[in-house]
């Protein structure tokens, strides 16, 4: 029989294209795939995996939290004696999380596959007779050099305390220049956009990238080798913005909210109709150049007493609808126009918060009067102030979604849904919070100290090893150890 491969987004998750390309490219060089979809929990995960008598298990994942569902999926196989190889894959993975924390879960192969096109080798090699024994020799060295890399790396960062890091803020000016007044407030309902409004807001490159056809648009159109694929591919793509807009087949729904608000500390305190609410934020805590300051977003909103402050957030989805005709093309067995879709629906969300994103700029908080930015000015952020999400480096802590679901009514609004790890469903959704200060600009938070998370954690209500649940890939000490 063909070798079988069982693939799955893990459970809490939701995104699922790499791994549909990964399943198609595998597909394609004769194996059998069984792709058990998102929001898989582990033990069906390794119920099916017998079941189907599969070779190797792939496991995909987007968000953070997915992180620590994969290393529940390996000790899992070790415990239940699974012998099967184990693939790691997706945006929010890497060589070196696979090497310190996921592999050392099992004494069987763990191997991540950084992208479709490699997934052919490495499972080739794994099924091998001839192969796999040098194969896995190689990649368990190549792990334990990545392991002790980073014990290296720990061991020469210095971390500043919290209070040292405090100290070391970044100062910047607030004043009338500085904060501009807001011309309104209050909640915006974004219920009439469609394809065609958001058509000249998307960013090619990352649609491009997806496919794993890596350059910049539009030069990738013109590359000697890569040329004519992208080409068709952005033919491909038109036809079906037309074909969606032409349908309505796809329900784009988007809510925005701007607020009186002011720092406090690292924390963000704005006013709403219902009351107060807070956001918390981090602060970078490694040791700086002299000169260069220890950020947190707060340091972006001036601090009560001074001028008058606002902060934006905002929830948009392009993604009602998606399931329903990706389900159409695949009962027509066309993973193509599947995957095709899943993607586009992606670049929509992001043009849909860049469009979002100007409204506010323009016509709600009013400061970028009537400046027209076109594409490129947009994608290289050329306006004042920036939109940071949950989750992404300078607030990688997604449990600050929820404080914006409840601010905005987000699931009343859109119909976006969290789940328990917070990811948001549909897949093509985006949130974030916008900041206008001319200096705000985004950062890395880095890796924080157990003095942080015990602030941290005290501030938001919540227990410290629920915290370090959340931020379990940005913390410096190792809590089962200390």
């Amino acid at each position: 029989r063909k070798s079988r491969i069982l693939l799955a987004t893990v459970k809490g998750d939701v995104h699922d294209i790499g791994k549909n390309i990964v399943g198609v490219v595998l597909g394609c060089n004769n194996y059998d795939i069984i792709d058990l979809g998102g929001m898989v929990p582990a033990d069906r995960i390794l119920d099916e995996a017998i079941k189907h008598d599969v070779d190797v298990i792939g496991l995909s994942g987007l968000i953070t939290p997915s992180l620590d569902e994969m290393v529940h999926v390996a000790s899992e196989m070790e415990r239940r004696g699974m012998e099967q190889p184990l693939l790691i894959g997706g945006a929010t993975t890497s060589e070196m999380h696979t090497a310190v924390k996921i592999e050392p879960a099992r004494k069987k192969p763990v191997v991540h596959v950084l992208d479709a096109s490699r997934s052919v080798t490495v499972v080739g090699n794994l099924l091998s007779e001839t192969d796999r024994s040098a194969f896995v020799e190689g990649t368990t060295s190549t792990y334990a050099s990545l392991r002790d890399r980073h014990a290296r790396r720990h061991q020469k960062q210095t971390f500043l305390t919290l209070e040292q890091a405090r100290a070391n803020r970044l100062q910047l000016e607030f004043n009338a220049s500085t904060v501009p007044p807001a011309a309104q407030t209050g909640i915006h309902h974004y219920d009439e956009v469609g394809v065609e409004e958001l058509r000249p807001y998307i960013d090619w490159t990352p649609f491009f990238q997806a496919w794993e056809l890596r350059g910049k648009y539009p030069a990738l159109l013109e590359h000697p080798e890569k040329g004519e694929v992208a080409r068709k591919l952005m033919a491909d793509a038109q036809a079906m913005l037309n074909a969606l807009n032409d349908a309505g087949s796809l329900q784009f729904k988007g809510v925005s909210g701007l607020f009186p608000a002011y720092s406090d500390g690292d924390d963000i305190i704005l006013r709403h109709s219902d009351g107060t609410a807070v956001l918390h934020t981090l602060r970078q805590q490694t040791e700086k150049t002299p000169g260069k300051p220890n950020r947190a977003l707060s340091d972006f909103i001036a601090p009560e007493g001074g001028p008058s402050d606002h902060i934006g957030m905002f929830a948009v989805t392009t993604g009602h609808g998606v399931s329903e005709l990706v389900a159409r093309y695949e009962a027509d067995h066309d993973d193509y126009q599947a995957i095709l879709l899943k993607s586009l629906a992606d670049r929509l969300a992001e043009a849909f918060a860049e469009y979002v994103h100007e409204h506010v700029r323009r016509e709600v908080w009013g400061f970028e009067g009537q400046t027209r930015f076109s594409n490129t000015e947009l994608i290289k952020e050329e306006y004042d102030g920036i939109r940071p999400a949950p989750g992404y480096p300078a607030q990688p802590d997604h449990t600050e979604k929820r404080t914006i679901w409840k601010v905005l009514g987000a699931e009343e609004a859109t119909g976006i849904t969290l789940t328990e790890h917070l990811a948001m469903a549909p897949a093509a959704s985006v949130c974030g919070l916008i900041f206008a200060h001319s200096e705000a600009e985004y950062f890395n938070l880095g890796d924080v100290s157990r003095d942080q998370i015990q602030s941290y954690a005290k501030r938001k209500a919540m227990p410290v090893n629920e915290v370090e649940r959340w931020m379990a890939p940005r913390l410096a000490y190792d809590p089962e150890k200390e």
